[in-house]
């Protein structure tokens, strides 16, 4: 039974301190639509998307309303859309045909971001998926709602190092296309290694070919509630510290539960997974960097950050993971610069560098997440990028990502602003040295010797 106490712990969790459903995600199999007739496959993929989304954005409404707690996205993921457009698609242009239409559903069923214009080429490349790489930049400077994401790289394939090649040449090639927006198309766009088929947040969500015909997926957040939790237990041990962070992930991720269990009731949609990550937003005392701060560093970036980042995401896990019948996704704790008004205070002080967001990168959810450099970066030190935060994930056995702006027109010291929950973003530099003759060598790197399971 819930008693008095809690609810109106949670209420002052949600008035006070930002506690909210970041996205309930629809995740939608579009394999029944493909079609060797591009027509004809657009139709059915639009088709699919409106039906089954229709009440979506309207029953995410109902469900905040009713229990009091804000959910702040609605969104979709689809079928990696190299897969369903491979029989019917014969040029890039065709593929962002595919884009349009995605975008075209998104906005008649009315929710924020649609994922899935996606490719898997962790060992290698069809010429599907490449076809669909190279039209990532079209596709996203003629969308509004449409996310994109490819996995180049798992522990036990390797490193795909000619699409990572290929990537940094097109992320350079979205940034010129969207540089009337400060480059925002690269903001949609992320890159992985060790891909979750079940993950709800943008930009990397994709419905994976081994899940249902459609689900529901949840993703919480909360850094606030876990900040206002640890500053009553200031400078008190390691255990109590953890013994906070843990019971606080477990009240944050039962909002959640709840949330999926109703929307999965009414929608007649079955309830796929809670992703119990930490999601900072621009908010003020919404930071993840806060609640680093909290644990006792005086700028997240100091010496002791990354073990302390590394305390905080086991413990969101630990306690997470009691609080809900089904947890995947990425859940842990998310470190975009743009998206996180202490770690953006850190980039200015000079505490934060993009090599110590590498370092921690090797024990949070995801990886380098909406960092801006400067526009003139070489293609191939963006691969070079790339291609480190794969390898960490790769040894590392864990999903790792990338998802950087070039700022077409700005350099280290300015300010690029994005609007919305992607906040604003200082100019971060970059090690200038090359490694084009690296990148260039071609094929793949080979998965480390404790792949081998079998």
């Amino acid at each position: 039974m819930i008693n008095i106490f809690e609810v109106n712990e949670t209420n002052n969790m949600v008035q006070h301190e930002n506690l909210d459903v970041r996205t309930i995600t629809m995740g939608i199999s579009l394999l029944d639509c493909i079609d060797s007739d591009l027509n004809r496959l657009n139709e059915k993929i639009y088709e699919k998307i409106t039906t089954k989304a229709e009440k979506l954005v309207e029953t995410g409404n109902e469900i905040s309303k009713e229990i009091g707690i804000p959910i702040v996205n609605k969104r979709i993921s689809v079928t990696p859309i190299a897969l369903v457009g491979a029989s019917a698609c014969r040029t890039s242009d065709d593929f962002v045909k595919i884009a349009k239409t995605l975008d075209r559903a998104a906005k008649t069923v009315g929710v924020n971001f649609l994922g899935g214009y996606s490719a898997l080429v962790s060992k290698g490349m069809t010429l599907a998926e490449e076809m669909l790489i190279k039209s990532i930049p079209h596709a996203l400077a003629s969308t509004e709602f449409v996310c994109s994401s490819v996995n180049v790289g798992s522990t036990k394939t390797g490193l795909n190092m000619d699409a990572i090649r290929l990537l940094g040449e097109k992320i350079k090639e979205t940034a010129e296309l969207t540089r009337q927006n400060d480059c925002l198309g690269c903001a949609k766009f992320v890159v992985f290694c060790n891909a979750p088929d079940d993950n709800p947040f943008m930009a990397g969500a994709f419905h994976g070919v081994t899940e249902a015909d459609t689900i529901i997926n949840v993703g919480v957040s909360g850094p606030g509630v876990v900040k206002n939790a640890l500053s009553k237990v200031r400078d008190k041990n390691f255990e109590i510290l953890c013994e906070t962070i843990k019971k606080t992930a477990f009240k944050v991720t039962r909002v959640g539960q709840l949330v999926a269990q109703e929307a999965s009731k009414r929608l007649g949609v079955p309830f796929g997974i809670i992703d119990l990550s930490l999601a900072p937003t621009p908010a003020i005392g919404d930071s993840v960097a806060e609640i680093l701060e909290e644990i006792g560093l005086e700028r997240a970036g100091a010496p002791g950050t990354t073990a302390a980042l590394a305390l905080l995401n086991d413990q969101v896990k630990k306690g997470g993971v009691m609080a809900s019948s089904y947890v995947g996704g990425l859940s842990g704790a998310f470190i975009p610069v743009s998206e996180d008004q202490g770690m953006i205070d850190a980039v200015n002080e000079g505490a934060l560098t993009l090599e110590k967001l590498e370092a921690m990168t090797c024990v949070c959810s995801v990886g380098l997440d909406m960092i801006a450099i400067p526009g003139d970066t070489p293609a191939s030190t963006i691969s070079g990028i790339i291609a480190d935060e794969a390898a960490i994930g790769m040894v590392n056995q864990k999903t790792t990502a990338v998802r950087l702006i070039p700022v077409i027109g700005k350099g280290v010291g300015e300010t690029v602003e994005f609007g919305g929950l992607l906040g604003y973003a200082p100019i971060m530099p970059v090690n200038q040295f090359s490694c084009a003759s690296f990148i260039n060598r071609g094929g793949r790197i080979p998965a480390p010797i404790h792949s081998f399971k079998n």
